[in-house]
């Protein structure tokens, strides 16, 4: 098979349609359907169903998924060992991640390993959304749970905890409550629970089973920023709360903990650059890890 035909196969497949896959690979739409038609004809197998909203996957397509991504995972390789050890890297690398890890530690950070190699871009995606790693949506990921599906590589970065938190206004307006029991007499600042991306996010029940947000965001940092102004009393990450000094830790219950994992494609293993972005978190967090207890 040409390897051309098989790179715009993988990119229709990840983007689920000719005209993104043809963004993607900065082509011409009419480029990727000729080169899909063309591996169809030469595999003698029908890959995609064209529809209005875009493509599906034939079954066929399916099997030749394994096979198009170790050709990718050795193109990778071929083109590590090419480079030789001790070249700069470079190339892009997209980090999806969830946004209270993505803005409040890695944005302040990430942008050193740049410095170090003025080659590589970087592209951090901090918003509160799950990231399809076989799609391309991303690079690397960071996920609140390991994977159990799918070819990926995992690594754990750290633990981390969250508690109840409020600002020094709210209590000295409404006083500070003593035990759980008391939560559902204030106003509670919370996340929108059908848009949590994660079983592992949805932890208010862990406080109390009756908790009710009067004001629910979808976004970790929108939730300190709300606390923080005074709307009340939220599940906040010990990491970003304890840098303001205008919200305090409510005694109770136990920390909620939860931990990070670095995830990334099983084909992107022998890519320098993927491998160094990992590393490089990775030594970051280490760095810091008392910050996240």
């Amino acid at each position: 098979m040409n390897w051309d035909d098989v790179r715009i196969f993988l990119a229709v497949l990840r983007a689920g349609q000719i005209l993104g896959a043809a963004r993607r690979l900065g082509v011409n739409h009419a480029t990727v359907s000729r080169r899909i038609a063309a591996l169809e004809e030469a595999l003698g197998a029908k890959l995609f169903h064209r529809l209005t909203t875009g493509t599906e996957p034939t079954a066929a397509a399916e099997r030749l998924r394994e096979v198009a991504e170790r050709m990718e995972a050795d193109m990778i390789a071929a083109r590590a060992e090419l480079s030789g050890e001790s070249g700069d890297i470079s190339g892009t690398v997209r980090i999806g991640a969830p946004d209270g890890f993505g803005v409040a530690f890695l944005a302040p950070r990430l942008f050193r390993l740049s410095e170090t190699h003025p080659r590589l871009a970087l592209q951090l995606v901090p918003v509160p959304r799950s990231f399809s790693l076989s799609r391309r949506e991303a690079d690397i990921a960071i996920t609140v749970e390991r994977p159990t599906e799918g070819r990926l590589v995992a690594m754990k970065l750290v633990d981390y905890t969250l508690g109840l938190y409020a600002s020094k206004a709210y209590i000295e307006a409404n006083g500070l409550p003593t035990d759980t029991g008391e939560i559902s007499r204030h106003r509670l600042v919370g996340y929108v629970p059908d848009l949590v991306i994660s079983p592992m996010l949805d932890y208010a029940a862990e406080i109390a089973e009756d908790w009710v947000s009067s004001f629910s965001i979808s976004s970790a940092l929108g939730q300190v920023e709300a606390v923080r102004a005074g709307a009340g009393i939220g599940i906040l990450h010990t990491f970003i709360a304890r840098r303001h000094e205008e919200l305090v830790a409510l005694p109770f219950p136990e920390p909620i903990r939860r931990n990070y994992w670095l995830v990334y494609h099983e084909s992107m293993r022998p890519s320098r650059r993927i491998q160094k972005v990992a590393a490089f978190i990775g030594d970051l967090v280490e760095q810091e890890r008392q910050s996240f207890v």
